[in-house]
């Protein structure tokens, strides 16, 4: 078979599982097919000292099938240990401390912070699994006396929302009564995750 001319580079992604929906909707909303997308287990937050390594075993797995490698990951927790690996590796990935910066921006998230320091956040991954991910993973089902401790310097709960989706804003309100706090909705969309994809599709 005669190799194509000009066929776009094949990449590779490799996100966080929380991601996973929103960036799946953005290669088919785009036609980047020559993208791949890879993703680690969402539950990876729990034991983010075990991010980095996980990243550079999946980049040293499929550096050979692929012309160029991205990271959507964060530093999501680690501390600058992922940012150690990817200079290892020579892989980029996207800015921000965190996913809920990416998708509000950064400007936009760090003048949230600093309206109230007390927030707790959602993303529309957040809102679906609230009941999983936090109350039983953190056992607020079993021990509900801890609910003071863990949330109890928090004073808003603030969902970033990617979809304008009822039925998620009902479970973000829900969650906020569930903690004890305020209630606010901002829609994002899919914020700085577009334009990292988009370079990554050589756009």
């Amino acid at each position: 078979m005669e190799p194509q001319l000009n066929a776009a580079p094949r990449t590779l992604l490799i996100a966080c599982g929380a991601l996973a929906r929103e960036m799946l909707a953005l290669i088919e909303a785009n036609g980047w097919t020559h993208l791949t997308l890879e993703c680690l287990p969402a539950k990876l937050h729990n034991r983010p000292e075990r991010i980095p390594e996980a990243v550079r075993g999946k980049i040293r797995e499929k550096r050979a099938a692929y012309d160029t490698i991205f990271v959507a990951y964060a530093d999501c927790g680690t501390g600058g240990l992922l940012d150690k690996v990817l200079a290892e590796e020579g892989v980029a990935r996207i800015a921000g401390p965190h996913c809920y910066s990416f998708y509000a921006g950064a400007d936009t998230f760090d003048a949230l912070h600093d309206e109230e320091p007390g927030s707790f956040y959602l993303t529309d991954y957040l809102a679906r699994h609230f009941d999983t991910l936090i109350i039983k993973g953190m056992g607020l089902d079993r021990y509900p006396q801890l609910m003071a401790d863990y949330f109890g310097n928090y004073r808003r709960l603030v969902y970033l929302a990617q979809t304008e989706d009822e039925a998620l804003q009902e479970k973000a309100k829900q969650a906020a009564e569930t903690l004890g706090l305020a209630y606010e909705y901002r829609f994002t969309g899919y914020g700085e995750l577009t334009a990292f994809m988009a370079g990554a599709a050589g756009e």
